[in-house]
């Protein structure tokens, strides 16, 4: 270890106790039980409820990702609205409610409406006092129908189709020209439509 020019002298501390300052993970195995131990604590707890709460499906964002189906945050107001469950039902069903989203398109509404319907179709309420049950609790044979734990199944993310042979359209159809026309089309329909006016006006004043 060299030392040049009017610096302050190293002081390095090689001998230390580091084993007193080192993070150890000896406990790492002992976590993972107890962690095991506290779901199936959890689960016993939770009766013949579902594991998990209900929710969505939506698109990933961006360009990139949107082929992917995953699980959101919770169901818009106007999902639940069109089937029939109010907010503070959703909450005490297990389906999650989430009030900020919203509905861009038909087809993503229309996937969580059935989510939904499917939902309600198996869901199984227990009363409070079996002598007088509540609106809403379940009844009579429903309370002896076989319950399941598991949470709904997300949606395939699309239909798969049966192999083919390529048409001769699809053969000869050029995508990236169409594109390319399609979108200067659009860009420049405000100035066509200008210079089509101004002609016209130019045409009749020669007329006159």
């Amino acid at each position: 270890m060299g030392f040049a020019h009017n610096n302050v002298l190293h002081s390095n501390h090689f001998r230390k106790d580091w084993q007193r300052r080192v993070r150890t993970w000896f406990d790492q195995p002992g976590r993972k039980l107890r962690r095991r131990t506290a779901r199936k604590t959890k689960a016993a707890a939770l009766g013949v409820r579902p594991l998990t709460l209900l929710r969505p499906a939506v698109r990933a964002q961006t360009v990139r990702y949107n082929r992917k189906v995953r699980e959101g945050r919770g169901f818009t107001l106007a999902e639940l609205k069109e089937v029939g469950i109010n907010r503070k039902e959703a909450l005490g069903v297990g389906i999650v409610v989430d009030h900020r989203r919203r509905n861009l398109s038909e087809e993503g509404k229309k996937l969580n409406v059935e989510r939904l319907k499917a939902y309600k179709a198996k869901l199984i309420v227990f009363p409070r006092n079996a002598k007088k049950p509540k609106k809403g609790d379940s009844t009579g044979a429903d309370l002896e129908a076989e319950t399941t734990r598991t949470h709904l199944p997300l949606p395939a993310p699309y239909a798969h189709e049966a192999p083919r042979k390529i048409t001769d359209n699809e053969r000869s159809f050029e995508a990236f020209k169409t594109l390319r026309v399609v979108r200067a089309d659009a860009r420049y329909a405000g100035v066509r439509k200008i210079r089509a006016a101004k002609k016209e006006e130019e045409e009749a004043n020669k007329k006159k």
